[in-house]
């Protein structure tokens, strides 16, 4: 134990050395785009060919993800001969959300507003917008915001109505956590940004309903005790 350790042979050392940047080496064809590499096809050695191909059909796929959440990112007007081809038959595994509106409604206004923030903040979904009676005639007013949510033609989640929407003072933090809710897009919001407000609703309600056990039972003792 008290022998010093053996040196690795020099040829070892040179060796694990050579591997060590073998490793750490980077291909020339990973700092390539597409047309780099088919330019330079035919300078690699058979051993690259196959990474080489690949590694282009990584950077393929990449680049039509790219495309893809380049194509969107505003809040688009479409009318009803066009709800097919943009909503019902729109690209496979695109989110879809489509809001009916009506421009004398002062929430759909709000609505559209909302919608082009998170347009532009989450351009990989598809935001799109048409007036209701070019889509549904005699829509009743009621109904109205109405927001649509399409995957693959199926609808994934609605939202009829005010209240359905949020109520007349929504947020867009809120809207954006209902359209999350459905899967359309992905949030960073960590929590419901309605959840205060729904607890100090449900701490108020209880209040009341403590408060008027309370009375009655007030009043019970207060009562008469007539034989």
């Amino acid at each position: 134990g008290i022998l010093p350790p053996k040196e690795k042979p020099k040829d070892e050392i040179e060796e694990m050395v050579l591997r060590l940047q073998k490793e750490a080496e980077v291909k020339p064809y990973e700092r390539m785009n597409l047309k780099e590499l088919k330019e330079a096809e035919d300078d690699f050695d058979e051993a690259d060919i196959k990474a080489v191909e690949m590694y282009r059909q990584q950077r393929l796929q990449e680049w039509k993800r790219l495309q893809r959440r380049q194509k969107y990112g505003e809040l688009r007007e479409i009318c009803g001969e066009q709800y097919v081809k943009e909503v019902t038959n729109a690209p496979e595994d695109v989110w879809v959300i489509i809001h009916l509106y009506r421009s004398s409604i002062p929430m759909c206004l709000l609505v559209n507003q909302h919608l082009g923030l998170l347009a532009q903040k989450f351009p990989e979904a598809k935001f799109v917008k048409a007036v209701v009676n070019s889509c549904i005639q005699n829509y009743h007013d009621t109904c109205l915001p109405t927001i649509f949510v399409y995957k693959n033609g199926q609808i994934k989640g609605r939202f009829i109505g005010v209240a359905e929407c949020g109520g007349i003072n929504l947020k867009v933090e809120e809207l954006e956590w209902k359209l999350a809710e459905v899967g359309a897009i992905k949030t960073d919001l960590e929590e419901n940004p309605k959840k205060d407000i729904m607890d100090m609703m449900t701490f108020s309600m209880q209040n009341i309903s403590a408060h008027k056990d309370t009375n009655t039972k007030n009043r019970d003792v207060m009562k008469p005790n007539i034989t």
